[in-house]
């Protein structure tokens, strides 16, 4: 008797359960799938950048952060440009030299080259938890293959190739770690911090093809690409922005590192303790490195967007932007051009 209750009960469970099943499937294909968590569309800013997201009005009035992201949604600004980070200490000057004959209001964000692109593609921008959907009326990248993907996306009308820049080492004042050049970087010893591969077109572009010339990538690396992370033990890749590298020799955290030649000018006048290695033009890629600046047809400016693109051009544009180190390009780069 008391196995077959033990037999019943068994069979009941059973039972029950192939009917719990059934019952779910029936209810899944009456019923839409259940939400996954939305995907992020919107390229993230990281938090405290305020600084990289400004707003310039032709009195000399400034506007930053969610402020100034709010204005360029609500398409306040006659101009909006978005470009590669490194040129964020050179933007207040660039822009009010442009101003000096354009009254324009000007929204500029200053981002690493591949959330640049990502933020074009997506339509937009997150920062502090809120999404901005927009689209700027020029970009500036550093290498012709991101400006001619933004081209076949719809995204990509004129280009200018308007200044150049070169590799260096940054090291602490006095260069007490005695470092000569990229082979020292190969030293177990030092503690290396590199601009990561991923969002940051110095290495992505430049830096990189020089370690890998070296034979140093695959060492420094130990075959990772990564950002926020570590490669060899000694070796840590940026978070966001290079600039991360002068701040961590300053903490004492840091002993060398690539930048732009214009990173280690901005670092000094800024009264920072950092000094430099100079590369010879095998590695300093002097003759190599772009910056290209493009506008996007259809938008609301279009018009101001091609007078910025032809403003690079002029002997104001230039000189800009050679005040801050950066290297002028040839006449006949300066002439705007269709994107090939």
């Amino acid at each position: 008797m008391k196995l077959n209750r033990l037999l019943f009960a068994s069979l009941l469970a059973i039972f029950c359960m192939g009917f719990i099943v059934e019952s779910a499937s029936a209810a899944d294909e009456g019923k839409s799938p259940q939400k996954m968590p939305a995907v992020q569309k919107f390229e993230p800013i990281p938090a405290n950048k305020d600084d990289d997201i400004r707003v310039f009005y032709p009195d000399g009035k400034e506007v930053k952060g969610v402020q100034a992201l709010e204005l360029m949604q609500a398409g306040k600004p006659g101009l909006t440009i978005w470009l590669a980070g490194n040129q964020f200490f050179a933007m207040e000057d660039v822009i009010h030299a442009f101003q000096k004959n354009n009254k324009e209001v000007v929204g500029v964000i200053t981002m690493p080259p591949g959330k640049v692109m990502n933020a074009i593609l997506n339509g937009g921008w997150s920062y502090m938890n809120k999404d901005y959907a927009m689209t700027p009326d020029v970009f500036g990248m550093v290498d012709m293959g991101s400006v001619k993907k933004l081209k076949e996306a719809g995204k990509g009308k004129d280009y200018v190739t308007y200044m150049h820049n070169q590799l260096v080492l940054m090291v602490a004042d006095g260069n007490p770690k005695k470092i000569k050049g990229i082979a020292d970087l190969g030293r177990p010893e030092l503690k290396v911090m590199l601009p990561n591969p991923i969002m940051e077109g110095i290495m992505k572009f430049y830096a990189k093809k020089v370690l890998e010339h070296n034979a140093l990538w695959d060492k420094l690396s130990a075959g990772k690409n990564c950002q926020s992370c570590y490669g060899a033990p000694n070796v840590y890749f940026t978070s966001v922005h290079h600039r991360e590298i002068s701040d961590g020799i300053k903490a004492g955290k840091v002993d060398v590192g690539i930048v732009w030649a214009t990173e280690y000018k901005n670092a000094l006048k800024e009264g920072q303790k950092v000094g430099v290695v100079n590369l010879p033009e095998k590695d300093s890629m002097k003759n190599e490195v772009n910056y290209i600046a493009g506008n996007i047809p259809g938008t609301a400016h279009e018009k101001n967007a091609v007078a910025y693109l032809k403003f690079l051009g002029t002997k104001a544009g230039q000189t800009a932007y050679s005040d801050h180190g950066f290297i002028e390009a040839t006449e006949e780069e300066l002439k705007v051009h269709a994107i090939p």
